[in-house]
């Protein structure tokens, strides 16, 4: 299962820890990394077991599950910026007296304002939640939708994909497998997602490309690699430095 997969499907308790068991493998929910049961992993001179090292690597690599999920798109975690700089310093420890300096804010009972609202989107996502999950104890003929991947930009009707629908995407314009080439880039929007997810499992989660490197993997999807890569950085899959020194799979 993929990782993107893997964070929609979790609980919010496995959401909260940022890593799942899965048989004898830790995998991280947040980037896919994974350790393995019975495997002694070394970091900065010490010795982890499985466990406590994914734990360290939630810590090195994503500073804490709060700061992930606060980075994702607001259309994702529902808030709006100024919630999501509220719920940041509450994080932090800020008091409601030194968030009101920090953020302009004129009055404690503005602040109070706030906490009430958070508090009540909460109680809302209780309710939504339950529901949906009864709901699926009855409703049979639900498809199954492509999931979307954590860093995506632009949340919208292209990703009204179903799994069913992906495959057949992938055999069109990929005529000799998702390993080969791609014929040609789609014209549509929902095509170009199903193809750019494809493109993105060709790139190592574990590396940092220089543009040549980069360029190496993406011409063995497309001939027009400079394309490709514009396209998997618009959609949110790639990152890289500013002056393009630097490429890597967005975590």
């Amino acid at each position: 299962m993929k990782a993107e997969e893997l964070f929609w499907d979790a609980t919010v308790e496995e959401l909260k820890k940022g890593y799942i068991e899965k048989g004898q493998h830790f995998v991280c929910l947040l980037c896919g990394r994974s350790s393995e049961r019975g495997i002694v992993y070394e970091q900065h001179g010490v010795f982890y077991e499985a466990e406590k090292f994914m734990q360290l690597h939630l810590k090195e690599e994503h500073q804490s599950v709060f700061h992930h999920l606060m980075g994702l798109d607001k259309k994702l975690t529902g808030l709006t910026e100024h919630q999501n700089r509220l719920l940041r310093l509450f994080y932090e420890g800020k008091s409601d007296r030194e968030i009101r300096e920090e953020m302009g804010i004129g009055s404690a009972s503005t602040i109070r304002n706030h906490r009430f609202v958070l508090k009540e989107k909460e109680r809302q996502a209780k309710l939504f939640l339950t529901l949906m999950e009864l709901l699926k104890e009855h409703d049979h003929d639900e498809p199954a939708f492509i999931p979307i991947h954590p860093h995506a930009r632009m949340i919208d009707d292209r990703y009204n994909v179903t799994e069913e629908e992906s495959i057949k995407i992938l055999n069109k314009y990929f005529p000799q497998g998702v390993e080969g080439k791609l014929a040609s880039f789609p014209p549509k929007e929902k095509q170009r997602l199903i193809i750019l997810r494809a493109a993105a499992e060709r790139i190592s989660p574990e590396k940092k490309y220089d543009e040549k490197e980069m360029n190496t993997v993406l011409a063995g999807v497309f001939d027009d690699y400079v394309l490709l890569r514009r396209y998997l950085i618009e959609y949110g899959f790639l990152a890289r430095e500013k002056d393009g020194s630097a490429y890597w799979l967005k975590k």
